[in-house]
């Protein structure tokens, strides 16, 4: 497991020790960038057990909070285009302001809470409820993930950083 870890960690030129690596990857995971934190999570919780709430809690900050950047990408880029373009209105813009806020609860979906969260700064939906949302529905992902993560053998982790060692 621990050489899985380092591999991860050097490929993506992450620190490869503690909480400031959760926190980055969690970080940089809730950008349109497509890197997924749950396995720098799951591999910090498993070597270091007695910080498990901690490093939920950080890494459920540090996405929310990268969440929040998409959030104010949407809110800027909706305040830079709206000079360029009479107001639009759409289904999926009326499905969006019809929910609100809580729409971000799906923040953590793959490759749907990214563009959700931009759009929830681009309708302008308050800051402060969106925020609280968000990091609703990332903290439940995270436990959930982290504990399915669990379910997965010991001897499977360590043939995959025996495979990923080589190459």
């Amino acid at each position: 497991m621990d050489q899985a870890l380092q591999y991860f960690f050097g490929w993506f030129g992450l620190p490869s020790v503690g909480l400031p690596a959760v926190f980055i990857s969690a970080f940089v995971s809730a950008t349109l960038l497509p890197v997924g934190s749950e396995p720098i999570l799951f591999g910090y919780t498993t070597l270091n057990p007695d910080l498990y709430w901690v490093a939920i809690f950080v890494a459920t900050i540090g996405n929310t909070l990268g969440g929040m950047f998409d959030w104010w990408l949407g809110l800027i880029s909706r305040n830079s285009f709206e000079s360029l373009k009479g107001p639009t209105h759409s289904k999926m813009q009326s499905w969006l302001e019809e929910r609100g806020p809580k729409m971000l609860l799906l923040s953590w979906l793959p490759g749907f809470g990214d563009p959700l969260c931009i759009a929830a700064g681009w309708l302008r939906l308050a800051w402060f409820p969106c925020l609280i949302y968000m990091f609703i529905g990332k903290l439940l992902r995270y436990l959930t993930m982290t504990w399915l993560l669990t379910l997965v053998p010991d001897s499977y982790w360590h043939q995959l950083g025996h495979w990923l060692h080589l190459i």
